[in-house]
């Protein structure tokens, strides 16, 4: 850790984390058009927002921030590849990391890593299917598409909902805190897929005043002491590729995991490639 990375970091340590995420949630979501606008405006000039993919380009028309931040895009703007065995991107965003899951380990930065029995909330079985595949973190900065959709078609299976701080997902935060990523609040969802068990994780952050999915709706808040689980049997939802599965209410990371010699991912992926929603990340193995 450098010194300006410590000087971002260590404050977050002390940080009422989540009360600060539920402040963030009430701003975000009054309804008050000139705050909102203001807010949006602000959040547009500084991020150079690319209003002219949005569905609705039109500030007015969203009844506070959060609705403006989750926005729809235009039908079409984000093509998803027709390559054989594609599978997808699941968000508009920066690669963090892409690589394997070394002995049930998950590279962080700078050395650091966790695993994925810790990042799927504690439970080696739900982990094991993972063992030496593959993983890729994806960053979503505040200026991107904030809804998360499917790199394969899958049927989901389970749920779970994982406690935990709201450290910043930036770069000096992830170079800096041990095992951040399994350390902060989550949902993850495990899907059966044409290749076996597909975990799509939802990671929460300082300020990420919720996470929620298609099939359930907002899953966070509230925050909770102990992992919980839902488990989902003859109604479980398929979901096709390049469908929306889920969304950040304010910005966060997205996690994907395969298993062992079931898909690999393009040479180009890599860390800090820029990635957009739908495009060939990586391919089956058959």
């Amino acid at each position: 850790m450098n010194f300006k990375e410590a000087l971002t970091t260590l404050p977050q340590y002390i940080l009422p984390h989540h009360a600060l995420s539920q402040l963030m949630s009430k701003l975000t979501h009054c309804e008050n058009r000139s705050f909102k606008n203001l807010f949006i405006k602000q959040i547009i000039r500084h991020y150079d927002v690319n209003m002219a993919e949005a569905l609705e380009p039109d500030i007015n028309v969203y009844k506070s921030f959060n609705h403006f931040f989750t926005r729809a895009l235009k039908p079409g703007i984000r093509p998803l590849s027709t390559e054989r065995n594609a599978i997808v991107c699941p968000a508009d965003g920066a690669v963090s990391q892409a690589g394997s899951i070394t002995d049930g380990d998950i590279f962080q930065a700078k050395g650091k890593s966790f695993s994925a029995t810790d990042l799927l909330g504690g439970d080696a079985a739900r982990a094991e299917p993972f063992n030496n595949g593959v993983f890729t973190t994806i960053y979503l900065s505040p200026k991107d598409y904030h809804r998360l959709h499917m790199p394969l078609t899958g049927t989901l299976r389970e749920m779970v909902h994982i406690p935990g701080r709201l450290f910043s997902v930036n770069g000096a935060t992830v170079n800096s805190v041990p095992g951040l990523f399994a350390r902060n609040e989550r949902v993850a969802a495990i899907f059966d897929t044409e290749i076996g068990p597909m975990a799509l994780i939802l990671v929460g952050a300082i300020f990420v005043s919720s996470v929620e999915t298609v099939w359930h709706g907002v899953v966070t808040p509230p925050s909770i002491s102990d992992v919980q689980s839902w488990h989902y049997g003859e109604d479980a939802p398929t979901l096709n590729v390049g469908e929306e599965m889920g969304r950040f209410n304010m910005g966060s990371t997205i996690i994907v995991l395969f298993g062992k010699d079931k898909a690999a991912w393009d040479a180009e992926f890599k860390a800090g490639k820029t990635v957009k929603l739908g495009e060939l990340i990586g391919r089956v193995i058959n």
